[in-house]
């Protein structure tokens, strides 16, 4: 059975503060699995590589944007197990399960125009190539 635990109000805290916080306290560690998806990113010196962990989700239900400086990575998923009993059309199971997910990303450092991505085994992996920096053109002025 489920034990009722004192959800404590720190004074110095304001109110919004606290209900915001809710859901973190009040589940703990489960809760927080919730707020998203597993994601590793690593540095491979001129890009970065970009892991997403997105199991059971198919390549349509995956979009990767790029706007205004920021890589936005949304899921979502909605599966449907309906069983009737064909002879009287009754449900005899009827399950829903709906999900999404989503994250965003800097793009601070990278060219947004290059970036690739592919979806494996339920593994999104986005390949950020870094930006290069500019080299400042110079011109001879001739002097008359």
């Amino acid at each position: 059975m489920f034990d009722m635990m004192p959800y404590a109000f720190n004074h110095s805290q304001n109110l919004l503060d606290s209900f915001a916080d809710f859901e973190k306290n009040f589940f703990g560690e489960m809760g927080r699995s919730f707020a998203g998806f597993n994601t590793d990113i690593r540095d491979n010196g001129n890009e970065y590589v970009l892991e997403a962990e997105l199991p059971g989700f198919n390549k349509e239900d995956i979009n990767v944007e790029a706007k205004n400086g920021v890589l936005t990575i949304s899921a979502k998923h909605e599966e449907k197990n309906d069983e009737k009993d064909e002879k009287s059309g009754q449900y005899i199971r009827r399950e829903r399960r709906y999900g999404s997910f989503q994250r965003s990303f800097s793009l601070n450092g990278v060219d947004p125009k290059n970036i690739q991505g592919q979806y494996q085994d339920g593994v999104l992996k986005l390949t950020l190539p870094k930006e290069q920096p500019a080299v400042p053109e110079t011109h001879r002025i001739e002097i008359r």
